[in-house]
């Protein structure tokens, strides 16, 4: 099967599409003929040597939509099941930009009914962080909640989720995008200055850090996106960073909303699975609205 790699670490110009064998599943794993798989700025960070590895192939790819096309004993799945899955790790040898993954079988859930598996492929990753850092947050209807890169993938879906269990959500983002930000949900919009202390919590999508803990009243709560790198606390407000955790029957919640037209899977472009080195050339451009997608 083909699989992109990076051998080494820099810019997009190091990734590669490489031949290997297909791998076999193991108790409790399936092996997912993959339809679609999202690209997302960690896998931009693995390629450049964020999170380390050297030395070794380290392959690319978290989110994929497919069809089950193995299976090993004690996996409740079936050949043929359509599905969507979140394959964690940034040191595994592959991941999901490939022909076939093997994933855990508690990390699958059943691919919505309502979209293609190009727009299934923007789920896993991105709603199941949105998902696990309000659960983070903890608010309670009627609370505020400031959410940065709001128009984002991460931030776009907390605003959906967010608004979906009654909680007053104020979406940041460019002028540009309010129209949209608000059509998710959002109670209200900014795009420049806000007000110290004017929210009780905030989602930092966009990574604004210390600037954002400012908008948090005292007493309230921020949590971040990237593990570990929340600021400290002050002034009593609780703060954190959501790691995202694989976890199917959560998956298939989120799933479920997207069915109901809660939550909105959105596409920017596609690219073949040979034309990944372009897909992160694409995406280290900036300005997308919605995740690129490899097609193998």
């Amino acid at each position: 099967m083909r699989a992109v790699v990076v051998t080494s670490f820099g810019g997009p110009e190091v990734v590669a599409v490489v031949e290997t064998a297909v791998p076999e599943p193991a108790a409790r794993q399936v092996r997912i003929k993959v339809s679609g798989a999202a690209l997302n700025p960690v896998d931009a960070g693995v390629r450049a040597g964020v999170f380390g590895g050297a030395g070794k192939a380290l392959g690319l790819g978290w989110d994929v939509a497919g069809t089950v096309d193995a299976t090993g004993v004690a996996t409740g799945w079936t050949v043929g099941d359509e599905v969507v899955a979140l394959s964690y790790g940034t040191a595994k040898p592959f991941g999901t930009h490939a022909e076939y993954v093997i994933v855990d079988a508690d990390a699958v859930a059943k691919a919505p009914a309502s979209v293609d598996a190009v727009h299934a492929a923007t789920i896993p990753l991105n709603a199941l962080t949105a998902a696990q850092a309000l659960d983070l947050l903890a608010l309670e209807p009627g609370q505020s909640l400031l959410v940065s890169g709001a128009a984002g993938a991460v931030g776009g879906y907390a605003v959906q989720l967010a608004a979906h269990r009654g909680i007053s959500v104020t979406g940041l983002a460019r002028a540009a995008d309010e129209e949209f930000v608000r059509s998710l949900g959002a109670d209200r919009f900014v795009s420049g200055a806000v007000a110290a202390g004017s929210v009780d919590a905030v989602l930092d999508a966009a990574v604004l850090g210390e600037s954002a803990l400012e908008w948090v009243r005292d007493g309230g709560t921020y949590v971040g996106v990237i593990p570990q790198a929340h600021p400290a606390s002050v002034r009593g407000v609780r703060t954190d960073a959501v790691e995202v955790s694989a976890d199917g029957a959560r998956l298939a919640e989120l799933v479920a909303l997207v069915d109901a037209g809660v939550l909105t899977a959105r596409v920017a472009e596609t690219y073949a699975l040979d034309e990944a080195a372009k897909a992160h050339a694409r995406l280290a451009e900036g300005g997308l609205r919605g995740r690129l997608v490899l097609v193998p």
